[in-house]
C-alpha cells in the first residue's frame, strides 16, 4: 500500500506542528472517552497510530504498532517499550485472536483493499475484542485539507463505515465525532479548539472532521436462522 505525499516523515512533521498538536489533543479525548485504560490488556495500532498509542500505556500491557508496507518505518519513543513493524495490509505478523483491541488511524481510507484489511484484524481481535476505527468524514472539512494526512485517501461517512463492518461480521457499538476546529494553523483557532469541539458536538455533529467506529466481533452474521453457532476455534500460543 502507498499513500501518496504522507508516508511516515511527512506524517511525524505534521503531528509535531501546531496543528498536529491540536488534532492529537482533541483526538486523545475522545479515544480516551471511548477506550479508558485496562491494565494488562493487549492493543495493536495500525497505520500510523503512534501519536495515540501512549494513552493507554499501563504497567503490564502487550502493545504493538504496525505500519502497512509502503508507508515506511516507525519507531517507538526510546523510553518507551514496544513492538514496531511494517507488514502488507491482509498479512499481518500476529497469531489468531491476539489482541483485546485494535485501534486503526491513518490506515482504513488508505487502504488498497478495505475489506481486506478489516478482515485482518477481525483475525487477530480476541473474540470478546474491540476494534476502533478513525477515519476521515466525508462530511467534515478536514477530508478536504490537503495539508494534512485527513486530507488524503478515501473519506467516508458514518453509513459508509458501519456497512462496510457490517460487510466483515463486525457489529458496530459506538460512534462518535471530532476535529470541528477549521483545519487552519492559525492562533485563534488553535487557541480555540476547545470551544470548536464543544460547539460542534452540539449543534452540528456532521461537520467532525474524523468519525470514530467502535465494533466488535458479529459471531453469528452469517449463520442462518435455527442453524446452531460452529464450534469456537482455540488457538494456543506462547509469549516470547
Amino acid at each position: 500500500m502507498h499513500v501518496p505525499g504522507h508516508e511516515i516523515a511527512q506524517l511525524r512533521r505534521f503531528y509535531a506542528s501546531p496543528l498536529g498538536h491540536l488534532a492529537t489533543r482533541m483526538l486523545r479525548a475522545r479515544l480516551s472517552a471511548l477506550w479508558p485504560i485496562r491494565p494488562g490488556s493487549s492493543l495493536l495500532g495500525l497505520g500510523y497510530p503512534m501519536p495515540y498509542l501512549r494513552i493507554w500505556k499501563a504497567p503490564g500491557d502487550r502493545t504493538a504498532a504496525c505500519t502497512y508496507a509502503g508507508m515506511g518505518a516507525q519507531r517507538w519513543p526510546r523510553h518507551r517499550a514496544g513492538l514496531a513493524t511494517v507488514a502488507e495490509e491482509d498479512r499481518l505478523p500476529f497469531p489468531d485472536l491476539a489482541f483485546d483491541r485494535v485501534l486503526m488511524v491513518h490506515a482504513l481510507e488508505h487502504a488498497e483493499n478495505a475489506r481486506r484489511a478489516l478482515r485482518e484484524a477481525w483475525r487477530v481481535l480476541k473474540d470478546d475484542g474491540h476494534l476502533l476505527v478513525v477515519v476521515p468524514s466525508r462530511t467534515g472539512w478536514w477530508a478536504y485539507a490537503e495539508s494534512t494526512p485527513f486530507g488524503h485517501g478515501h473519506p467516508y461517512s458514518q453509513g459508509q463505515i458501519e456497512r462496510l463492518l457490517g460487510s466483515v461480521m463486525l457489529r458496530v457499538v459506538r460512534r462518535d465525532v471530532a476535529l470541528f476546529a477549521p483545519p487552519l494553523p492559525w492562533r485563534a483557532v488553535l487557541r480555540g479548539a476547545g470551544a470548536w469541539e464543544r460547539a460542534g458536538r452540539r449543534f452540528a455533529p456532521r461537520l467532525g472532521g474524523v468519525v470514530l467506529i467502535e465494533a466488535v466481533k458479529d459471531m453469528y452474521a452469517a449463520i442462518p436462522a435455527g442453524e446452531a453457532a460452529p464450534a469456537r476455534r482455540m488457538v494456543v500460543g506462547a509469549e516470547g
